[in-house]
């Protein structure tokens, strides 16, 4: 019965894995939905400042903002990475990483440089090991990420900008389609993209007081970190719903172990109850 014992330790041993995998389960499904209210409520607020930037980049102003200004030569980049502080969501760190990997490499063909800050302990983690300038990091913003924590983050890779040390800054993080799926996203932030590529259906401009440098300044420094906060916001519904969902077919797959366990561990006794039987009986025949 020995076969038969180490069975039955291994079937207590995935019960007890079972049971975590439906606590994390049920924990990220309660969590989901204050996730998504989060996200939808500063939805509206993302998209008005969207649309006014949009008015901004379509405007003939005396005085150009470094923001909108295409750069010829591209000699350094920045990357703004929003990863999760846990583990246990499947796929989801580790498809934006390699889809970064992707950009990193094909960037340093070129003879690019690349600057990272990096939002999130996995990414903090996992892009320190590589060859890359790693900026800054903030972490473990719980489950109500606030703009004050990120600012500093935000203003090291901006001020970067601003000097010339990054001819281009990217925003990459994983946007919450639905709880089935979550898509990596890699938008450029800066230079402003084309402003077709933005909510506007204006040509007018605005009346700047009491000078256009000081409210554009403002104004642009606040849309970056809108854009930076709505993505934070985005990847923590997308981390609970990818758990929610690892963690369901975790536990699906150790109730099939538990049965297949199950299955073998009988078969085992009964072939030791059996041999039993036939020792017991072979034992009386001598007699």
């Amino acid at each position: 019965m020995a076969g038969a014992r180490e069975i039955r330790t291994k079937i207590k041993s995935v019960q007890n894995t079972r049971k975590v995998t439906r606590a994390l389960e049920m924990v990220s499904a309660s969590k989901i939905r204050r996730a998504q209210d989060l996200m939808k409520a500063s939805r509206p607020y993302a998209r008005l400042m969207r649309q006014m930037i949009g008015h901004i980049a379509k405007a003939n102003t005396d005085y150009q903002h470094p923001f909108l200004v295409e750069r010829e030569e591209i000699s350094h980049v920045g990357y703004i990475i929003v990863s999760t502080d846990r583990g246990l969501c499947g796929g989801l760190n580790a498809n934006l990483f390699r889809r970064l990997l992707g950009e990193f490499r094909e960037w340093q063909q070129k003879g690019v440089e690349i600057d990272v800050v990096c939002i999130g302990q996995k990414a903090s983690a996992f892009f320190k090991r590589l060859q890359v300038n790693f900026t800054g990091s903030v972490t473990h913003l719980g489950e109500k990420p606030q703009v004050s924590k990120l600012i500093g983050t935000i203003k090291v890779i901006l001020d970067n900008y601003m000097s010339g040390r990054a001819d281009r800054l990217f925003l990459a993080y994983n946007h919450f389609v639905n709880t089935m799926t979550q898509k990596v996203t890699i938008d450029q932030v800066l230079p402003l993209p084309p402003s077709d590529s933005l909510e506007s259906a204006h040509s007018w401009d605005y009346l700047y007081e009491p000078n256009a440098k000081d409210i554009l300044d403002h104004v642009l420094t606040r849309y970056i970190e809108s854009l930076v906060y709505q993505s934070t916001l985005e990847n923590l519904a997308s981390e609970h719903a990818a758990r929610m969902v690892a963690m369901k077919s975790a536990s699906d797959n150790a109730t099939k172990l538990i049965g297949d366990l199950t299955l073998v561990y009988n078969k085992a006794r009964q072939a030791a109850i059996t041999q039993e039987i036939s020792e017991i009986v072979g034992g009386a025949a001598a007699v």
